[in-house]
């Protein structure tokens, strides 16, 4: 009868199935058990490394049944990260369970899920399955991206980094690795106009080079994740040779990079001393072109030497710590200072402001209420020449859409005014202990990052030239407001507006979209890490009431209108894609799920109802939710399937 009901039509309908249903009927021997469960190899939801138990006293049916919330388990690695605070059965029997849980999905060579019972002496193994999709799951984490792209990045800033800067990485990867699929748009994508990286991808190439995909729980900075180990496999075996090869180029990449950088900062200075008002629209597009070219190569630079510079640093760390010497004590760029202060502000900002320091009171005075044409005019040539040389730098050497000090003289000025600090300094005396060709190759690296790092902020300063020359054009034509307007358009969108053809955009009003966009986004609050493609951004302090959490079964996220469902009586007050909140859910509840667009439970487990429900529609299910009962009905809610969170927005 079950094969006919009400629910199974309702769900058969929602499939597009029709026909019959055919219905199996199995006979076991009935274990009595003391505790009943479900084990995951993997996390259904995220997908991540990692044993998720639930169980209950008695039948496993409990598991299903309304009401009832399971005890749960979860362990990274050898470490338990979540764990009741008294469960229903023994710790040596939940370890038990976990550990044949690995070994027989290592043995099936699928992530599975299993369903076992104990009967207080023996643990039954009784069910097995294939999880299905966890391979597919997204992830993506903020953790390295916002050390070098923090904050919020503009439409035309991304559209030109992600093909430049992860070109390079691509570069890279092939280099070592060989022929590879992944493409530098993979690499990276944005949530609310925030860098994130691909971590999917990063496992893939952990598994080109023969190490486990599940390395990146370790890049996560997930608790009880444990470095992982290198296991050589034949993918292993085979690269060995590219590898040794890759190994000895790098060891004298330092002679690669004496012999290419020279060449591609020659390059760029064409396009620095180009006059862009003689040139025409498809001249300026053709050079932003170049420099994209030749950004991606000095890219490649500004990844493998600050990458090599950091290496050294870490073997000398080592060695001389390993002779009681901490690295911080020595002067390992001893000698470099010449070349050092070519390419770093610092110690020109310093003389600058000990130069004003001596102007008299009265100077000094008349800066403060005229500004720079207080100044001496010796000073204010000085400044001058300074700008010639830093005037590339700026608040963000990877955001061209942010004004360089050479924009902003007031900004320098305000620096030479603020005190000198105390520069710690430091001496490298003879009796230093070390390898001194390891010593001299790890000052002469963090040298060449230096150098290298100047160079690429100053090419990369000049998209900025070049598009606000365009913005200007585009002000002109009347298609935007602001040359920097332009910012917030991305490049095939500029290249469509200045390509001379009628563009199928209207730039003014994606400009006023975009910009309405950032400022809704600008207080969001970012996690650090966003499973699946759906993120739906929340603002920080947004919410009427305290963030909810619960146990996520059912992946995705969605925002809707919470609709608080205690009955079948209320059914026709839920709408399509509404938040349903139940304290529970039973067979009869199924026909609600088909318009439901998240469920909200305030008991159960990965097996409840709810739970089983939401992922056979596909919706994002949160359970055992401490309060969900109480939430606003009528209120606009955020759930995520991903982290168990439920948020009520103000």
């Amino acid at each position: 009868s079950s094969a006919t009901s009400a629910p199974a039509a309702a769900y058969q309908s929602s499939i597009d199935r029709n026909g019959p249903i055919g219905m199996a009927i199995m006979i076991q021997e009935f274990v009595k058990p003391i505790a009943s469960g479900v084990a995951f190899s993997r996390n259904p939801i995220t997908g991540l490394n990692e044993v998720v138990i639930e169980a209950v006293a008695g039948r496993g049916d409990l598991l299903v049944s309304e009401g009832h919330t399971p005890d749960r388990w979860v362990r990274r690695g050898d470490a338990w990260v979540g764990r009741p605070s008294r469960g229903s059965i023994a710790d040596p029997v939940v370890d038990e369970v976990a550990d044949v849980c690995v070994q027989l999905a290592r043995a099936f060579g699928v992530p599975i899920d299993l369903e076992w019972v104990w009967d207080g002496s023996r643990v039954w193994w009784v069910q097995a399955r294939p999880i299905t999709g966890v391979a597919d799951i997204p992830i993506y984490s903020n953790r390295i991206s916002r050390e070098v792209m923090p904050g919020m990045i503009k439409p035309l800033v991304w559209s030109i980094n992600v093909p430049m800067v992860n070109g390079a990485w691509v570069r890279l990867f092939g280099e070592a690795l060989g022929e590879h699929d992944i493409q530098a748009s993979e690499l990276a994508r944005q949530f609310a106009y925030r860098s994130y990286f691909n971590m999917g991808t990063v496992g893939r190439v952990f598994e080109l080079m023969g190490m486990p995909r599940d390395s990146l729980e370790m890049l996560l900075g997930l608790p009880g994740a444990a470095k992982p180990a290198f296991k050589p496999s034949r993918t292993t075996v085979k690269l060995l040779p590219r590898l040794a090869a890759f190994g000895v180029r790098l060891f004298r990449f330092e002679k690669e990079l004496e012999r290419e950088l020279p060449g591609i900062t020659a390059a760029y200075q064409p396009f620095a001393d180009q006059d862009l008002g003689e040139r025409s629209d498809q001249e300026l597009l053709h050079s932003v072109d170049e420099l994209v070219e030749l950004g991606e190569s000095l890219a490649y630079l500004n990844i493998v030497t600050p990458l090599l510079a950091n290496a050294h640093n870490a073997l000398l760390t080592r060695v001389l710590s390993r002779r009681g010497v901490d690295v911080a004590d020595i002067n390992v760029t001893a000698g470099l200072d010449e070349a050092l202060e070519a390419v770093s502000p610092n110690p020109h900002l310093e003389r600058l402001r000990a130069r004003y320091h001596t102007l008299s009171k009265s100077v000094r005075q008349r800066v403060d209420d005229e500004g720079w044409p207080g100044l001496p005019a010796e000073m204010r040539s000085d400044i001058e020449e300074f700008l010639k040389r830093f005037g590339h730098f700026s608040d963000s050497g990877n955001d061209f859409s942010v004004a360089p000090w050479s924009e902003q003289v007031d900004l320098i000025l305000t620096m030479i005014r603020a005190e000198s600090g105390n520069a710690r300094t430091h001496r490298l005396s003879a009796g230093t202990p070390g390898p001194r060709s390891l010593l001299r190759r790890t000052g002469r690296y963090q040298l060449h990052r230096e150098v290298v790092s100047y160079h690429y902020t100053f090419g990369y300063g000049l998209f900025r030239r070049y598009f606000r020359e365009m913005g200007t054009r585009l002000v002109g034509r009347g298609m935007v407001d602001a040359p920097d307007d332009i910012m917030m358009l991305t490049h095939s969108e500029v290249r469509s507006l200045m390509g001379g053809a009628v563009a199928d955009i209207n730039a003014r009003e994606v400009v006023a979209e975009r910009l309405a966009e950032m400022d809704r986004f600008r207080d969001v609050a970012m996690p650090e890490v966003v499973y699946g493609d759906n993120f739906i951004p929340t603002r920080r302090n947004g919410f009427e009431s305290p963030m909810l959490t619960g146990t996520p079964t059912s992946r995705g996220n969605h925002r809707g209108t919470i609709r608080v469902v205690r009955g079948l009586d209320e059914f026709d007050r839920v709408q399509s894609g509404d938040i349903i909140v139940v304290p529970f859910s039973d067979v009869g509840w199924t026909p609600l799920f088909a318009r439901a667009g998240a469920v909200v439970a305030e008991s159960g487990g990965v097996l409840s109802h709810s739970s089983i429900v939401a992922r056979e529609y596909g919706i994002p299910c949160v359970v055992s939710v401490a309060g969900a009962m109480e939430l606003p009905d009528g209120a606009q809610g955020v759930v995520n399937g991903y982290t168990g969170e439920v948020a009520v927005e103000r």
